[in-house]
């Protein structure tokens, strides 16, 4: 019987590479979220420490991807302050008005997408993706990501920034320790960002003008 368990464990705990393609009308996705969730994986998580900088008035990196309990650093790059801050249900939260690296850590605990902006700088977003996993990765440009988990049945999960009615695509996918791919079609309607000011000395007057109406 003691043969038979182990065999059992050790079919259980093989990795299994999974290739993910994610395409939109045909061509590859970048930036797209993909992760493997289940119990198991849940249970796998630990919690780390990220960091979001603040650099020429942009959130550095635009998109992160987080395990549930993980504390996020804020550093602020520029020589202007920020005020960042979220209204997104898995995570509300504001800090400051600040400069420097003084803004105290973030801990994200509830799985969901967490969007990011400033209340100093309009056109700065970005986006925190909280996942109850440590399986996921972000495509890169060829639309493509390579994951490694233990055989067994997960949710395969793809979310983009531009995804219709921000729902992320879900399906069943079960690995049985040989390599495997899948392919996600996503439904997206790409969104116009906002834009910074092209002048530097346009971006400090606007600095000044918002300063001095905070002091009134």
């Amino acid at each position: 019987m003691l043969p038979v368990l182990l065999l059992l464990w050790g079919f259980a705990a093989q990795a299994t590479e999974l290739q993910v393609l994610v395409r939109f009308n045909g061509m590859p996705v970048t930036d797209a979220v993909v992760s493997l969730h289940s119990p198991a994986a849940a249970a796998a998580v630990k919690p780390g420490t990220a960091v979001i900088d603040q650099r020429n008035t942009q959130f550095t990196p635009r998109i992160s991807v987080i395990t549930t309990g993980t504390r996020v650093l804020f550093p602020n790059s520029d020589n202007v302050r920020h005020q960042v801050y979220s209204f997104s249900p898995a995570k509300r939260f504001e800090l400051p008005l600040y400069s420097g690296r003084a803004a105290p850590p973030v801990t994200f605990d509830t799985p969901g997408i967490v969007v990011l902006g400033c209340n100093i700088h309009d056109w700065m977003l970005a986006y925190v993706v909280v996942v109850d996993s440590p399986y996921y990765a972000i495509t890169s440009a060829d639309g493509q990501v390579r994951l490694s988990a233990p055989a067994g049945t997960y949710t395969l999960r793809v979310w983009h920034p531009d995804i219709r009615d921000n729902q992320p695509v879900e399906r069943k996918i079960t690995l049985a320790g040989a390599a495997a791919d899948a392919t996600v079609d996503l439904d997206l309607a790409p969104q116009k960002a906002p834009v910074a000011p092209a002048d530097d000395k346009l971006r400090a007057l606007q600095e000044k003008f918002r300063r001095l109406k905070e002091q009134h």
